[in-house]
């Protein structure tokens, strides 16, 4: 179960978050992402042919940082793996929704494959702030 904080700090707003994942080679990359949340879960829209997407299929573990945007001392983290993947219209709906919240239009980006939500079960959930 996703803490009802970091739920609502995922889906309320126009919080960012960050997503660190393991490159093959070793090393860590971390991306700025819209984000949301379901009950259990964090949602992180990406495209199936994206460095973060190849590579969590290769090692799941994740760190995902959201802040509150308007006081971003304010974050919550959660610790956990790519359990999940959802594509199809499904995803493609997602993205518009998630353009809806943070530009107030859909999705205008060119889309070169097909768009996949990632679905992160949390291991470990933290709250600052509040």
């Amino acid at each position: 179960m996703l803490d009802p904080v970091i739920k609502e700090m995922a889906t309320a707003g126009k919080n960012f978050a960050t997503i660190s994942f393991h490159l093959p080679n070793g090393q860590i990359a971390t991306h700025v992402m819209w984000v949301d949340a379901d009950d259990e879960h964090m949602l992180i829209n990406t495209e199936r042919h994206r460095a973060k997407f190849r590579a969590v299929e290769k090692d799941p573990r994740v760190n995902v940082m959201v802040w509150n945007a308007e006081r971003p001392y304010d974050y919550v983290e959660v610790r956990g793996e790519v359990v999940d993947t959802v594509g199809g219209q499904e995803a493609r709906d997602h993205i518009d929704a998630l353009a809806q919240k943070y530009q107030g239009t859909e999705y205008k980006g060119q889309i070169e494959s097909e768009r996949v939500i990632l679905k992160i079960r949390p291991d470990r959930q933290r709250v600052r702030g509040h």
